[in-house]
């Protein structure tokens, strides 16, 4: 079906490196299925040196989410590891991205623990390729409503907050804003079974498996608005391969 990125994200993929799941998949889509660009949305916490001697390779992009500078904002926020700091980690993952040549990428959702906050300085200093910066969204089931798996309610961020930390980040050349808008029906998400999810009315609805019904018939059930996907920047240089980047 002519495609072209695969994003392998979660949860945290970097769960599933036991018998190097994850790697084996990364040089699979790369090498078998030849696709342009393959990359990863990581939080950091789990990825070791070894992974990028060993799969740095066949991996174009990795991003990691980093959503403050701050320890105790990231404590309260969630993005809490343990001892190690995650501010620290974030450096020395962009080093082993810059030794073994895979684009790097953070990614930061706007919430009200960080909607204040600046960080021009250390996001000029890890110079990433790109940061995405997402305005918090509320998906039913996920993280709201009865049966979510946590709760986000109190980290929702008014339209006018999170223009005004764009606007703040506005020399930032590599910024590239999502706003609740822009983000929502823009994603071509597939599930562990192979089900695209349709977040048109606030939720993930599964489609059936491509396994089952192929891709041409469960994709028309994605909610995929191609139009606001261009208008976000969805389609940029995207293969290490063509970015050019100095190792």
């Amino acid at each position: 079906m002519r495609m072209e990125k695969i994003n392998f994200s979660g949860g945290e993929p970097f769960l599933h490196e036991r018998g190097d799941f994850l790697g084996k998949m990364v040089q699979y889509c790369k090498t078998e299925l030849q696709l342009p660009s393959v990359s990863i949305v990581s939080n950091g916490s789990m990825i070791k040196e070894k992974w990028f001697q060993k799969y740095g390779d066949f991996l174009d992009i990795l991003a990691i989410s980093c959503d403050s500078f701050d320890e105790e904002t990231n404590q309260m926020i969630g993005r809490s590891q343990g001892k190690k700091s995650h501010i620290e980690n974030l450096f020395k993952i962009r080093s082993w991205c810059q030794e073994y040549k895979v684009a790097f990428k953070i990614n930061s959702v706007i919430n009200t623990f960080n909607v204040h906050e600046d960080m021009t300085e250390q996001i000029n200093q890890l110079n990433p390729v790109r940061w995405k910066v997402f305005q918090c969204l509320l998906i039913d089931g996920e993280n709201a409503g009865e049966a979510a798996l946590r709760e986000a309610e109190t980290f929702v961020i008014t339209d006018q907050q999170f223009q005004d930390y764009l606007d703040r980040h506005s020399a930032v050349s590599c910024l590239v804003p999502e706003s609740n808008e822009k983000m929502r029906n823009s994603y071509l998400i597939l599930d562990e079974y192979m089900r695209f999810l349709d977040c048109r009315e606030g939720r993930k609805d599964p489609s059936r498996s491509i396994l089952d019904v192929g891709v041409k018939d469960a994709i028309s059930f994605s909610g995929f608005d191609e139009k606001m996907f261009l208008k976000r920047g969805g389609k940029y240089v995207w293969s290490k391969a063509d970015m050019k980047l100095e190792w």
